[in-house]
């Protein structure tokens, strides 16, 4: 197995140095951290830093924290969670970069579904977005699947297919705001860790960007059982 996660590792290294040798052909970068922990049975801690870039490092588009607390109606499953979120952007404006600072107020409702090997997630997010400038309301579904190729679970040591569509929707007009088509291999380190390297294609009105990804994923719970 160390053979499979030294693919792994060469997969995330390859995908750095395409993206760092396509800055012209408009191919970003994203590096993401996303923590899920348990503060009790029912209640869990949800924390995330992205840092987004529009090459393989050195120039952000954009620095996103968020976090929240939520709770599961079923056992771990069927959670609602009330976030918090602070978000740099960067935009080149005629050639100059421009900074916007927003704050993003959410409310999520995740539910999961096994069939077989297929585990799918539904995703409802509400977001109050307090902008520098403005305030605007959006309205975001993913449905996302995970894969498992060499076990029929998702256990430590083995490899998983990860896919997810996401559409976002503003409450006022334009209604479509963009949406993102991703798929990943993944690797789980253990049944608390685990690991994607991937691409997603962002869909926007008068744009259509690919995004090199590489996520890790903590869910190392806090409570005792």
């Amino acid at each position: 197995m160390r053979k499979v996660f030294t693919k792994l590792v060469f997969t995330i290294l390859s995908l750095g140095s395409i993206a760092a040798s396509a800055q012209e052909n408009d191919l970003g970068a994203w590096y993401m951290y996303f923590g899920n922990n348990k503060i009790s049975k029912k209640l869990n801690w949800h924390n995330e830093i992205q840092y987004r870039n529009f090459n393989a490092a050195g120039d952000l588009e954009q620095l996103l924290i968020r976090t929240g607390i939520g709770y599961d109606l079923t056992e771990n499953n069927n959670n609602v969670l009330l976030g918090y979120g602070f978000i740099i952007s960067r935009q080149y404006i005629n050639g100059e970069k421009k900074e916007n600072i927003e704050h993003r107020i959410f409310q999520q409702f995740i539910t999961k579904q096994k069939f077989g090997r297929f585990n799918l997630q539904h995703r409802y997010r509400l977001e109050e977005r307090f902008l520098q400038d403005d305030f605007r309301m959006r309205f975001r579904y993913m449905i996302g699947l995970n894969i498992p190729v060499n076990k029929k679970e998702m256990l430590p040591n083995s490899l998983y297919v990860s896919v997810y569509n996401e559409i976002f929707l503003n409450l006022d007009s334009p209604v479509f705001d963009r949406n993102r088509v991703y798929g990943a291999l993944g690797y789980v380190i253990n049944k608390n860790m685990r690991v994607e390297a991937g691409y997603m294609n962002q869909i926007q009105e008068n744009r259509n960007r690919g995004q090199i990804q590489i996520g890790f994923y903590n869910n190392i719970p806090f409570n005792k059982n």
